[in-house]
């Protein structure tokens, strides 16, 4: 099977179209009012490494169900948002789910580059992963 597009020129197209933030602007805007971080991880990368504090875990499959009104899938937690910045594990999932919402409609939507990888090379604290 040959692709058109691999996975990469996907990430990079999204880019050009999204807002993204550093991690450290995403650490300094977590104490604003209305602002939810959103981890779009796997259940296992949460479990293996933790999360950053307050955030909402929302497996990536589920992210367009869980934030549309109409889905019988809707979460309340998005009720009260006024921004969302939504990160992943290297920012390429998260890159492009704002695509995605911001295909949608959502305007104050932005990601985090470099994802949960670039938090912890500037050394910002996490929450620790569950206990086994």
């Amino acid at each position: 099977m040959k692709l058109k597009k691999g996975f990469r020129q996907l990430v990079a197209e999204a880019e050009q179209q999204i807002q993204s933030r550093s991690p450290a602007e995403v650490a300094a805007s977590l104490a604003e009012p209305g602002i939810l971080l959103v981890d779009l991880r796997d259940i296992r990368e949460l479990k293996r490494e933790g999360k950053i504090a307050g955030a909402l875990h929302v497996p990536r499959g589920m992210l367009e169900f869980w934030i549309d009104p109409d889905s019988p899938y809707y979460r309340q937690e998005f009720d009260a948002a006024e921004q969302l910045i939504l990160y992943c594990n290297k920012g390429w999932r998260s890159a492009l789910a704002t695509r995605a919402l911001v295909d949608m409609g959502l305007e104050n939507v932005s990601h985090m580059r470099g994802g949960l990888e670039a938090w912890q090379a500037e050394e910002l604290p996490l929450e620790a992963p569950p206990e086994r």
